[in-house]
């Protein structure tokens, strides 16, 4: 009776091993299905080509200068990753308003224009790695007397649409309630000039970079508060789950602050290495935090 009950467990334990087997046969399939699937970045050497979608009306990130060229700092880095993957760059001027659609529907393969990554980007796009600090600050003109965000109250401030500084306003129910009117406009180059030649508006939320690399051109136009709106990071933003193609880039871009060539593009337009290093990836629950 011993020897049948043994028999009979030792059938039932080989049974289960094989089931087992099986099983991690199949998990382990399934896994490299999954893995197979992405074929971001075989997608982009395939074609040769990586098209990069920008509002270009963002000096110094990316914009049209005197002579009708497309250029800016992001463009050049731009440039310089795509030659390290061994393509060669696209760009291509967007609306920025619908800028996740057209990577969604792939249009563009990245957005890639002073870019800040949020919770709700994040769960649109798959970033990269941050590789700039921002903030959102509040830009006045240099004879207001608008010193503070408590001075704000019952004044008209512009932010473009679907922009960073337009969500923070958007967030900051007590200061956004104080305003006479928050106004979004199509880009950032409308909002200053408005706050500069009328009584439109009196304040604009806007870039840090991109009000400085301003600032630096038209000498004592605008001013800015102290007090910021809050900080954030630049990142590139692939097609949800394009993992492959995310980390070609953040591995370009490493290769590149190796190299020094980002040096030389951080010269060019800042004077200096502003590209931040040895960041991780910002998670959903860093930026929900």
């Amino acid at each position: 009776m011993k020897k049948k009950l043994s028999l009979v467990v030792m059938v039932v334990l080989v049974v289960l091993s094989v089931f087992a087997i099986a099983g991690c046969g199949t998990k382990d399939k399934e896994e490299e299905t999954v893995e197979s699937k992405d074929t971001s970045l075989t997608d982009i050497q395939e074609k040769g080509t990586l098209i990069l979608g920008c509002d270009d009306e963002f000096p110094p990130m990316g914009f049209v200068d005197e002579s009708g060229e497309l250029v800016g700092f992001d463009i050049d880095l731009a440039r310089a990753v795509a030659e390290q993957m061994g393509v060669t760059l696209e760009v291509k001027p967007i609306d920025w308003d619908n800028k996740e659609m057209e990577l969604i529907n792939g249009n563009i393969d990245v957005i890639w224009n002073g870019y800040s990554i949020t919770a709700d980007r994040n769960t649109k796009v798959e970033f990269t790695k941050p590789y700039l600090n921002n903030s959102q600050l509040i830009v006045v003109r240099a004879d207001s007397d608008i010193k503070t965000l408590k001075d704000l109250e019952g004044k008209i401030v512009g932010a473009q649409v679907e922009s960073a500084a337009e969500d923070l306003l958007e967030a900051d129910e007590a200061l956004l309630s104080s305003l006479k009117e928050m106004r979004s406009y199509d880009d950032y180059q409308k909002a200053l000039l408005d706050l500069k030649s009328s009584d439109r508006i009196d304040a604009v939320a806007v870039d840090k970079i991109l009000i400085e690399y301003i600032m630096s051109k038209e000498e004592g136009t605008y001013k800015v508060l102290d007090e910021s709106l809050g900080d954030e990071y630049f990142g590139i933003g692939c097609r949800k789950d394009s993992v492959a193609l995310r980390t070609a880039i953040d591995k370009a871009l490493d290769e590149l602050q190796e190299d020094g060539k980002i040096d030389t593009i951080c010269e060019k337009w800042f004077d200096s290495n502003i590209v931040i290093r040895n960041v991780n990836k910002l998670t959903q629950a860093d930026l929900d935090a």
